[in-house]
Order: structure tokens, then sequence, then C-alpha cells
């Protein structure tokens, strides 16, 4: 048996255990074109994983408030050390060990949900009509000609925006409608990728670390411009899947960010300035250089010597 075989069938156990459970309370599901009931049993595989990785994504929020209170620090050593690279990374990594702050707890969430959207294309991409192996990863006769047959606004679950005409014709499906529908679905996966790493960045503001800010602009531009290439080649289910993952994500990033609130910044007169990377940050920043460019003295000006003209004072009386 092949290393990722328990995952095909864990991922099909449980999107046909919903798939059975909503099929018998809408038994004649399709509406607007639709079969409701794979579409709801995509929409509970997700909120099964969410709530599965739910604890790892407070977690991550939290080493994220750790990584930002160690910002003055980690400036510090990278100050110290910047003649030294390999000492500095083995300072950084000794501050983060005692500290107890992991500079890759930000990707942890996406890395565990990678392997079930994985898992899932897998899975969808061998639903088609020229597929004779119909029962492989538990899944029965009638299962797998119920999801050739399942629509989504008229466009089979299985299809993609690349699937051939003949293949769509032979189920009374065609091109155009699939690739609308696949359009829109991969416009709005871009786009709730891209808001949600956004989402994140804009609330805790960009790492001062080397490290860390190249993952947030990885995860901020990277991952969308490969989803907008590849999404093409990916099922509408699977399409479908990260979408409604996307929806649940921004939903608990701003639980998770109101109840965890990012610190704010405090200027010399004790005053917030607003969260890291927000505009009142930035514009306490500018204000603060320009004051100590208006007191800074001006080239050519003599210097003041208030003792000097003191004993003028003094000898005018």
């Amino acid at each position: 048996m092949f290393p990722l075989e328990w995952l095909y069938w864990s991922i099909s156990w449980l999107l046909l255990s919903w798939h059975s459970l909503w099929d018998s309370i809408l038994p004649d599901g399709r509406f607007l074109g639709t079969d409701w009931s794979w579409i709801l049993a995509i929409i509970f595989l997700v909120i099964t994983i969410r709530i599965l990785v739910f604890p790892l994504f407070v977690k991550q929020i939290k080493s994220q408030r750790a990584m930002q209170a160690l910002q003055p620090k980690v400036k510090e050593l990278q100050t110290k050390y910047k003649h030294d690279r390999q000492e500095m990374q083995k300072q950084l990594m000794e501050l983060y060990r005692k500290e107890k702050a992991n500079p890759l707890m930000g990707c942890l969430p996406i890395l565990l949900q990678s392997p079930v959207f994985i898992g899932l294309l897998h899975v969808l991409r061998r639903v088609h009509p020229g597929n004779t192996q119909k029962t492989l990863y538990g899944w029965s006769a009638d299962q797998f000609d119920s999801f050739l047959d399942s629509r989504l606004f008229n466009a089979p679950i299985w299809s993609s925006f690349r699937t051939a005409a003949d293949q769509l014709t032979s189920v009374g499906s065609s091109q155009v409608t699939v690739k609308i529908v696949a359009s829109v679905l991969i416009a709005t996966m871009v786009f709730t990728t891209y808001m949600t790493s956004r989402q994140m960045i804009l609330k805790t503001g960009w790492a001062e670390d080397r490290q860390q800010k190249m993952m947030q602009r990885l995860m901020l531009y990277g991952i969308p411009a490969t989803l907008l290439i590849s999404g093409v080649m990916f099922p509408l289910g699977v399409v479908l899947y990260w979408v409604i993952s996307n929806g649940f994500s921004l939903g608990q990033q701003m639980w998770v960010l109101r109840k965890y609130p990012p610190p704010k910044m405090a200027t010399s007169g004790g005053k917030t300035t607003g969260k890291p990377g927000s505009k009142a940050a930035e514009k306490a920043r500018v204000e603060a250089e320009s004051r100590q460019k208006e007191l800074a003295p001006k080239p050519g000006a003599r210097p003041a010597n208030p003792k000097k003209g003191g004993t003028r004072k003094g000898a005018g009386k």
C-alpha cells in the first residue's frame, strides 16, 4: 500500500459519510442546477477539518504575538552580530527557544491542511466518465455515479476548466458553462486566499525578522499567484473546498484577532500610536523623524553657549 493511501481512504470516508447524511435528509436535493447533498458534504468536510486544526490556529496567533514582542531583542542581536550571520542565527534560535517562540508556526495550519487538499484532489480527479474503477477508496458504484451526475450551477463537480468538450457532452453539459463557473470559483479562490493573508498581516504588522517577512510575502503574493495558474487544473469540487475553507479562515481570524488583539506600540510620551503596521503607527513614526530633524543643528549654525550668555547678562547689570 502506498504511503498516502490512508489519507485517500480517510478523506473519502469523511466525504461519503457527510453525503450519506445529507442525501437522507435531502433525497431530491437538486435546486438551481446544483446537487446540494454533495455541496453540503464538501462544506461539512471543511467544517470537520477546521475544527480539528482550530487549536493549532490559536497557537499560530499566540506564536506571532510572541514573535512580535521579541522584535526589539531580535533587532539588538541583528545589530550586534551583523558581521557574523552564523552567530546571529545561533543567537536568534537560542532566543526563540528560551522565549518559546516559533518563527515557523505561522505556516503550520496551512501545512497541516495541505495533505487534506492533496487527498481530496486525488480522490475527486479519479471521478470522470472514462474511469471504470468505481469502487476505489470505499466508494460504491451508486456513489460514484451519483457524484458523476452531480452539478454546481449545471457544471459537473468533477470537471475542471480544462475538461474536454466531448467528456462534458457525454454527461449533458458544455464547456461554456464549466468555464464560466470555474472562472468565478478560481477568481474567488485566489482573492480569498490573498485576503486571508492580508487580514493577518494588517492586524499583526510586517515582521522585522527577514525570514518571517519572507514567509509573509510568500503567503500574501506567492500562494495566490500559484493558485491562479494551477486552479485551471483542479476539479470544481476541490476549488469549492478551498473557497469555503478560506471563508472559514477569514471568520476564524476575525474572532481570534479580537480575542487576542495585537499589542499596541507606545511613544515616549506614553500615548499609543496604534497597532504595528497600521496607518497610525506609520504616521507617528514619520512625525517622530520630522521632530528629530527640526531639533537637529543646521549645517553652519554656531553652537549655543548658555554659559557664555549668562556671563554677558551678569556683566550688564
